[in-house]
C-alpha cells in the first residue's frame, strides 16, 4: 500500500482506505524485485553496518569517531583540528550514542542492551569542551532519547532491558540542562556553541562571543527539546525551541516569506541573505513540518505551507533547486547547489507532493551516477565544484520516502547503486572512509557518525519487509540525524503555541498526505472526492498510467548526460600584451622581479613556500606602467584557466597489494611534464623503494634497486624535473615526490601541480606525482611495515575488480571548473597563487618558489567574484561589482 509515514495514528476512514488500496496497485511500477533479492540486499546492509560499527569500537571506542585510514579514534585536541567540523567531538562516546537506535532498528538487541551499559558506564557530560549547539543536540541528545525510546519499548515488550530504569533520559535532561545556558539571549536563538561545563558567560567558557548563527542551528531544535519536556514533564526545553522558531518566523522576509541563511542572534539582522533548502537552512523547513506531525499544533504546518509555496516559487527551478536573495527571490544567489539539499525530496512526500520530488531525486540520482558519490557541491551543468562527499545519508534517505510511498521498484536498484558505491569505493579494513575527491576515489580518514546514526537505518529500511522489523516505524518520526521519537508524545502534556485565529483558513492543496489530519481540520460534509488528492501523495496527477514517473525521469536523465562544456576564456579585444608575459615569468628571475615592481605587482612568498600577486596601481611608476600591470594580472588570471582546462583534476595514489588490494586511495597532484596519467588507461603499476639519496638530486647509489620500480622521493633541495630525470636514469618507471614539510597534508592544504624548471623537459618520459607529508607517511609506514608494496599511479582510483583481473576502470566524467582567480574590486587587483581543495592545482617551476597560478580556496560563502570573472576585462568586472553592489544596496532599502 503507499503508505504515509510517522502521522499522528487515528482510524483512517473505510472511503479513505478502499482508496488507498486502488492507487497501491498503480503504485506498483515495472517489475518488482523479489523477496530474495530484497533478502539478500537486506543482509548486505547488516553487513556493512557490522563492518563500520565493529570497527569503531574495536580501534576507536571511546573516542568519538573512528579514522578508518588509520584504524584509530579521533580524539579532539590530539589530532590537528578542522576547524568548526571537530565542534561535533566532545569527548562523549559520539558515534556509539548516534548509533543506539540503529541497532535495534537492525535486529541487534543484545548488542544495544551491551551498548546502554557501556553509555552509562563510560560517558560522560560534563566535559570542559566547547562544542555546536546544534549538533549536540541532533546527534547526542537525539541519540540519547532514541535510545531511551528502544529501551522503553523493548522493556515493554518483556523480553529485554528488563532492569531500564529511564538511565538513558536522565543523561538526556543533564545534556539539556548543560545547552540551556546557550538560549540566554534577548531574541531567544541560542549562541552556535556552548561549554559542557561552564556554559557560554565567564573566560573559562571561551565562547560566547559570537553574533551570528545559521538559521538551521537555531531552528533544528524542536523535535529533541520538546520529546525531552514531555518525557520529563518540565516544559523549559520545550519552551525555548519554540521561542526561537517564534522568532526566526518573525524575522521571514515579509514579501517573500524567505529566510536567510546565517541570523544575528542579538538584532535578528540578516547577515547571509541567500535563501534555499541546502546548507544553513535545510533542517529548520524540515523541523517545521515534523514538528506538526510529532506535536499536533497547526501553527506550524501554517508555518511551512507559507515558506514551501514560496520555496516552488522562486527557489524550485525542477529538477533544480537553486538558491536566491530573499529581498529579491527572481534574483539568484548562486550557480551551483550543495549536497545537503538532497534531503528536500524526502520532505516533500512528506508534504505530499511527489512530482517535483521524483524530478529533484532523479536528478541527484544522475550526478550520483556521475561521479559515484553526491559531490558536496555541483554546478547547474551537474560538474564538480566542491569534491569532498563526507559519507552523507541525505541521498538514501529521500530514496527511501520516495519508494516507500510509490513502491516503484525502480528506487530499489537506486538503493543497490548506493550499496555498491559504498562498498567499491569507501570501504577500508578498517570501515568505511569519505570521499576526499570524487572524481579521482581518494579518500579521507574520516567517518562521521551520522554514517551509522542516517545510512543505515535508511538501507535497511528500503530493503527490509515488514516482518522484518521489530517494531512498527510508522509509531515514530525520524529527526534530522534520524533517530526514532515516539508519536505518542503528541498526547503529553507540554506547553501549546496559541491556536491560529478563528477566521484563518488552511487550503486543502497545502495539506501534506496525512488522513488523520484531514479528519482534523475538515468536517466530515468536507471529504469529497478531490479533497483526497492530497491524501496519499498527488496519486491521481501522479499516476494516471504506470510509466508516468519514469516520464518524468527520463528528460532529467538525458539533461544530466548532455550537460554542456564550460565557454572558452577569451581576453577582451585591445588589450595588447604587456612588456611581461605571464607564460614567462619566473618568480626566481630578478629581471622579472624589477618589471613587476614597475608595474606596482609585490611578490608575496607565503609560509608554505606559496606565493601571492597583488598588484597596487597607485606603486607603479606610470599611469602606462599601471595599465601594464592590470594587463599583466589580467593575463595570468586567464593562463590560470587555460591551465585548468589542461591538466585540472588531481591524480590518484592506488595501494594494491596485501593487505589493502585497492582499497586505500591518496590523493596526490599532478606534473607539467612526463608521462600524462588522463591519457592511461591503465596507469604505471609499480613496487615502490626510496631513492637513495632521498631528495633525488644526485644520481642515485641503489639505481639497480629502483630499476623496474616507482620511486620514492623527498620534496626539497633541487627541482620536481631534475628528481624526474635522475630516477628514470636509474631506470625507474614512475616517482612520488613526498612533502618534507610535516603534518602537511590534502585535508588541510591544497595540491599543487608540478612545473619543470624552465628548460625543455620533453625528456622525461615517466610519471611524477606529489603527495603530501600525511598522505607519503600512510605509504612509507605501509613500506615499512610489509616490506614489497605495490602501487598504481593513475589519473583516478580503478575498482578493484578491473586491477585484479586486467579489465578497465569504470570511466568517469572527469571536469574542470572555471578558474577562480580573484580581482580585488578597489583599486588594488590580486592573483593569488594558492588553490583551493583537491580539484585546484599551482603550477609551480621549481621547487618551493615559481610562478604559479593558484586558484582562490573554495569559500564557505558566496565569492565575492563569479566563476567566469576571469573571462571579462577588469573594466567589466568593476562594472559588474557596481551593479551587483547597487542591487543589494536596493535590498537594504527594500528591507528597512
Amino acid at each position: 500500500m503507499c503508505t504515509v509515514l510517522w502521522f499522528r495514528p487515528t482510524t483512517m476512514s473505510a472511503l479513505l482506505f478502499s482508496l488507498l488500496l486502488l492507487l497501491s496497485t498503480l503504485c506498483r511500477l515495472g517489475q518488482s524485485m523479489s523477496r530474495e533479492e530484497k533478502l539478500k540486499l537486506r543482509n548486505q546492509v547488516v553487513e556493512m553496518f557490522d563492518h563500520a560499527y565493529s570497527n569503531y569500537m574495536d580501534h576507536a571506542y571511546p573516542a568519538d569517531e573512528l579514522m578508518p585510514l588509520t584504524c584509530r579514534g579521533r580524539v579532539r585536541g590530539l589530532e590537528p583540528s578542522r576547524g568548526d567540523v571537530d565542534d561535533a567531538l566532545g569527548m562523549f562516546s559520539l558515534t556509539l550514542i548516534d548509533t543506539l537506535d540503529t541497532l535495534v532498528l537492525l535486529n541487534k538487541t543484545a548488542e544495544f542492551e551491551a551498548a546502554v551499559r557501556r553509555v552509562l558506564k563510560d560517558v560522560r557530560l560534563d566535559n570542559d569542551v566547547v562544542v555546536s549547539v546544534f549538533e549536540t543536540n541532533i546527534r547526542v541528545l537525539g541519540g540519547l532519547l532514541g535510545g531511551h525510546s528502544m529501551a522503553v519499548m523493548l522493556k515493554d515488550a518483556g523480553h529485554y532491558m528488563q532492569w531500564y530504569q529511564d538511565e538513558l533520559l536522565h543523561m538526556a535532561k543533564d545534556l539539556g540542562l548543560r545547552l540551556l545556558p546557550a538560549f540566554n539571549t534577548s531574541s531567544g536563538l541560542p549562541y552556535p556553541r556552548v561549554n559542557l561545563k561552564h556554559g557560554v558567560r565567564g573566560p573559562e567558557s571561551r565562547t560566547g562571543t559570537e553574533t551570528d548563527t545559521c538559521t538551521a542551528c537555531a531552528g533544528t531544535i524542536i523535535l529533541e527539546f520538546a520529546a525531552l519536556s514531555r518525557f520529563t514533564g518540565d516544559p523549559v526545553f520545550e519552551v525555548h525551541a519554540r521561542r526561537a522558531l517564534n522568532f526566526l518566523w518573525e524575522k521571514r522576509q515579509r514579501n517573500s516569506n524567505l529566510v536567510g541563511t546565517t541570523i544575528n542572534i542579538h538584532s535578528g539582522e540578516w547577515v547571509r541573505r541567500d535563501s534555499g533548502v541546502g546548507a544553513g537552512i535545510d533542517s529548520y523547513y524540515e523541523y517545521l513540518l515534523k514538528a506538526y506531525i510529532l506535536l499536533g499544533d497547526d501553527l506550524f504546518l501554517q508555518r511551512f505551507n507559507i515558506h514551501y509555496a514560496s520555496i516552488m516559487k522562486y527557489i524550485s527551478q525542477p529538477p533544480l533547486l537553486l538558491d536566491v536573495h530573499i529581498h529579491k527571490p527572481l534574483l539568484p544567489a548562486r550557480t551551483w547547489m550543495d549536497s545537503l539539499l538532497a534531503f528536500f525530496p524526502g520532505l516533500q512526500v512528506l508534504k505530499g507532493d511527489i512530482r517535483p520530488a521524483i524530478e529533484t531525486h532523479e536528478m541527484l540520482y544522475q550526478v550520483t551516477k556521475k561521479h559515484n558519490f553526491l559531490p558536496e557541491a555541483f554546478t547547474t551543468d551537474f560538474r564538480v565544484h566542491w569534491a569532498q562527499h563526507p559519507l552523507r545519508p541525505e541521498f538514501a534517505e529521500s530514496t527511501y520516502f520516495l519508494y516507500k510511498a510509490t513502491k516503484d521498484p525502480y528506487y530499489l536498484e537506486v538503493g543497490r547503486t548506493v550499496l555498491d558505491n559504498l562498498n567499491r569505493f569507501a570501504r577500508v579494513p578498517c570501515g568505511f572512509a569519505a570521499m576526499k575527491d570524487v572524481r579521482t576515489g581518494s579518500h579521507e580518514d574520516r567517518m562521521d557518525s551520522f554514517f551509522l546514526a542516517e545510512m543505515f537505518k535508511y538501507l535497511f529500511l528500503l530493503f527490509a519487509e515488514e516482518e522484518d522489523l521489530p517494531f512498527n516505524v510508522e509509531d515514530y518520526i525520524f529527526t534530522t540525524e534520524a533517530h526514532l521519537l515516539p508519536l505518542s508524545l503528541s498526547l503529553s502534556t507540554a506547553p501549546r503555541a496559541p491556536s491560529p485565529p478563528a477566521n484563518s483558513t488552511v487550503q486543502a492543496e497545502s495539506l501534506p498526505h496525512l488522513s488523520a489530519s484531514v479528519k482534523s481540520l475538515w468536517s466530515e460534509e468536507e471529504l469529497d472526492d478531490s479533497n483526497f488528492d492530497w491524501t496519499c501523495p498527488n496519486t491521481r496527477l501522479l499516476f494516471p498510467d504506470p510509466a508516468f514517473p519514469r516520464n518524468l525521469r527520463d528528460p532529467i536523465r538525458s539533461a544530466v548526460d548532455k550537460s554542456c562544456p564550460r565557454p572558452a576564456v577569451h581576453r577582451e579585444p585591445g588589450m595588447g600584451r604587456p612588456p611581461l608575459r605571464a607564460q614567462d615569468f619566473m618568480a626566481n628571475n630578478p629581471d622579472h622581479l624589477e618589471l613587476l615592481r614597475r608595474m606596482g605587482v609585490s611578490l608575496i612568498h607565503l609560509k608554505d613556500g606559496r606565493v601571492q600577486l597583488v598588484q597596487h596601481a597607485t606603486q607603479a611608476v606610470s599611469a602606462v606602467a599601471a595599465e601594464d600591470g592590470m594587463r599583466f594580472m589580467q593575463e595570468m588570471m586567464e593562463l590560470s584557466s587555460q591551465q585548468q582546462k589542461e591538466q585540472l583534476p588531481p591524480r590518484a595514489v592506488q595501494i594494491i597489494s596485501y593487505p589493502f588490494f585497492g582499497r586505500v586511495v591518496l590523493t596526490a597532484g599532478p606534473a607539467q611534464f612526463g608521462t600524462d596519467l588522463s591519457k592511461s588507461i591503465t596507469g604505471v603499476r609499480g613496487f615502490v623503494t626510496v631513492a637513495e639519496p632521498y631528495s633525488g638530486c644526485a644520481e642515485l647509489s641503489n639505481a639497480a634497486f629502483v630499476q623496474g620500480r616507482i620511486a620514492l622521493l623527498q620534496r626539497g633541495q633541487c627541482m620536481f624535473a631534475e628528481k624526474a630525470r635522475h630516477i628514470m636514469k636509474a631506470g625507474a618507471i614512475g616517482g612520488i615526490v613526498i612533502d618534507d614539510n610535516e603534518g602537511s597534508s590534502s585535508d588541510t592544504a591544497p595540491l599543487f601541480q608540478m612545473a619543470g624548471d624552465g628548460r625543455n623537459t620533453d625528456d622525461v618520459t615517466l610519471p611524477l606525482l606529489f603527495l603530501f607529508y600525511k598522505e607519503g607517511n600512510i605509504l612509507l609506514e605501509a613500506l615499512k611495515e610489509y616490506r614489497e608494496v605495490e602501487v598504481l599511479l593513475s589519473d583516478k582510483a580503478r575498482d578493484r575488480a578491473s586491477i585484479f583481473k586486467g579489465g578497465d576502470a569504470h570511466e568517469e566524467d572527469q571536469t574542470s571548473p572555471a578558474s577562480s582567480a580573484t580581482l580585488d574590486r578597489s583599486h588594488v587587483s590580486t592573483v593569488e597563487l594558492d588553490e583551493s581543495a583537491p580539484d585546484n592545482e599551482e603550477v609551480t617551476p621549481e621547487e618551493d618558489v615559481g610562478p604559479a597560478i593558484k586558484r582562490n580556496p573554495e569559500p564557505k560563502e558566496e565569492p565575492a567574484v563569479d566563476k567566469d570573472s576571469s573571462s571579462k576585462s577588469v573594466k567589466a568586472m568593476m562594472a559588474d561589482w557596481r551593479e551587483d553592489l547597487e542591487a543589494f544596496q536596493q535590498m537594504e532599502k527594500d528591507e528597512l
